[in-house]
């Protein structure tokens, strides 16, 4: 870890969080991006980055300017060192079962195309765009069966009715841990891979929304597959993402067609068996030659959120959410979901025209965003109680206006 990161992190101590030490001590590490003047809630869709993560990334660019084609010893290091840090970041038991994506619909694209025959898929109507148009369009083009699970009059989902059914047949089903909409956190997940199991059947979860926010064990989850990566809450931009493949699942046989040279047991050994020999564990879902820097870029906000704990960064979030909630309540907002344990690192408000509101939010100094119906808002660790109390009274005062 960087050491002014270090030195920072050990100057706000141990104990739960306050914004008073949080502002003095850690604020410094964010100054490029705390330099505006926008109050920025928009923490669940693009994390703001450590000032270090420039500095990652020469070190990544150094290696190609002074080493060529020997930086991928470098390189390959701080792969193995971005697939360590997400097994501790998910509570993987062997950090191989992680495999490094570009992008979480890469990583389910990858599950999808392993899968024998046409694979009947069960997902709800709450999953990302990134879940969303991939299943459909394998759909289209017939290469799955694919069936959706309705949400209740709340927006919400149960494992339930994904058990349900999944009685009538399946071989994958595909859901959030939390949804982005809503922020539910998804109960029972553990109970549904039991289901899935006892079916013949496997689950890929989607914990996007969930790494870095909340406490993610996918061990007591149970599931087969885990997608997800470092856009938001691990501060580490686009193109770091991975998916996991629970260990017994990689010794079942399954064999990757979303594979490339790198997957190679040796990969620069330049062997060409007819059968290609492949590493074992997840190092056989290796793609061809990868992008590089994402690992470098993704560094400073995976240790970041390591260092403070995601358990205290947890209790800090639902500080931050509970006074947001009382602020937009004194405001007159009521349609209010999360800020408690049912929920993830965002407040969701239920508008008709919630898609108006950011556009409107701007103008006065506040960046969030809205999908559908919900606006959505979501302070983190850096957000003064004075930015949150700013933004509930804005948007009381453009609520009452229509």
């Amino acid at each position: 870890m960087n050491a002014q990161v270090r030195q920072a992190l050990s100057a706000i101590g141990g104990g739960p969080l306050r914004e008073e030490p949080i502002q003095q001590y850690v604020a410094p590490l964010f100054s490029r991006v705390l330099s505006g003047k926008s109050s920025y809630l928009a923490n669940h869709s693009l994390g703001r980055p450590l000032n270090v993560m420039t500095d990652d990334i020469a070190e990544a660019i150094a290696l190609w300017y002074g080493k060529l084609g020997d930086a991928w010893d470098g390189w390959l290091e701080e792969r193995e060192a971005f697939r360590a840090r997400v097994a501790t970041l998910i509570g993987a038991t062997r950090a191989d079962c992680v495999v490094p994506k570009t992008s979480a619909g890469q990583g389910l694209r990858a599950v999808l195309n392993a899968l024998p025959g046409r694979p009947r898929v069960i997902s709800t109507r709450g999953e990302f765009d990134s879940i969303d148009v991939i299943l459909k369009q394998y759909a289209a083009l017939g290469r799955i069966a694919l069936q959706w699970v309705e949400p209740d009059a709340q927006g919400d989902f149960a494992v339930g009715s994904l058990i349900e059914a999944v009685d009538d047949g399946a071989d994958l089903v595909v859901v959030s841990q939390v949804m982005f909409m809503t922020g539910q956190i998804v109960a029972g997940l553990d109970r549904l891979a039991k289901a899935c199991h006892e079916r013949g059947a496997k689950l890929l979860v989607d914990s996007y929304h969930a790494v870095g926010v909340i406490p993610v064990d996918v061990v007591q989850m149970s599931a087969d597959f885990v997608i997800g990566g470092s856009y938001k809450y691990l501060r580490g931009g686009p193109g770091a993402c991975f998916l996991y493949i629970e260990p017994e699942v990689l010794e079942s046989g399954l064999r990757p067609l979303d594979m490339g040279w790198f997957a190679n047991s040796d990969t620069f050994g330049y062997d060409r068996p007819e059968l290609p020999a492949l590493q074992p564990g997840g190092g056989a879902f290796l793609e061809s030659t990868p992008p590089v820097l994402t690992w470098y870029q993704a560094r400073s906000g995976a240790e970041f959120t390591l260092a403070m704990g995601v358990e205290r960064l947890r209790e800090y979030s639902l500080q931050q959410l509970n006074a947001l909630r009382g602020y937009l309540a004194a405001a007159g907002i009521s349609a209010v979901t999360g800020g408690d344990e049912g929920h993830g690192g965002f407040l969701a408000i239920r508008l008709a025209n919630a898609m108006e509101f950011p556009a409107r939010l701007e103008r006065e100094g506040i960046v969030c965003d809205a999908r559908g119906e919900w606006l959505r808002l979501c302070p983190d660790c850096l957000t003064r109680d004075e930015e949150l109390r700013f933004a509930a009274d804005v948007l009381g005062r453009l609520i009452s206006r229509g």
